[in-house]
């Protein structure tokens, strides 16, 4: 498995992967359409001190993690999914996305990242709090956090 910072020709591996865990896995009533960041992770994600990445298990994306620049050395942790078939602590996909992304928003001089996630997503609940993200209410998010209607859960790490 490796971690590469997104390019074009993995989008329909990327919508895939997003839109079959939201729909199928939670049963979320969304859509590629109704996501404008997938339709051009480039402009939306990899500016400022932005980026979005996948692990790839040779030409399978299997894993996503993107990171929003929102101003004031803020940034979103946006699009974490990992394919059922590469969960888990012996597989360690969503240990190195996360890992990545720590790593890359610390040498961009970033200080806090916000997150924001679903009351159904409790594996992920786990995983953001052992790895140091606290819970922190709606209304102490900074204004440009880019909420999503789904989102009912919020987490924020300092760097």
């Amino acid at each position: 498995m490796e971690i590469l910072s997104f390019i074009p020709p993995f989008s329909h591996g990327v919508a895939d992967l997003i839109v079959g865990v939201q729909r199928e896995e939670f049963a979320i009533d969304i859509t590629f359409e109704d996501q404008p960041d997938l339709k051009d992770i480039p402009v939306f994600y990899q500016n400022g001190a932005g980026n979005f990445w996948v692990a790839l298990d040779g030409a399978d994306v299997v894993g996503t993690i993107a990171l929003k620049d929102i101003g004031h050395r803020q940034a979103a942790l946006r699009k974490m999914f990992v394919a059922p078939s590469h969960r888990g602590s012996d597989k360690d996909v969503a240990q190195e996305l996360l890992s990545t992304l720590l790593g890359h928003a610390k040498m961009a001089g970033l200080s806090e990242i916000y997150l924001g996630t679903t009351a159904e997503f409790l594996a992920a609940h786990r995983f953001y709090e052992k790895h140091g993200f606290q819970l922190v209410e709606a209304a102490k998010l900074p204004e440009s956090f880019p909420r999503m209607d789904v989102d009912t859960r919020f987490y924020r790490t300092a760097l």
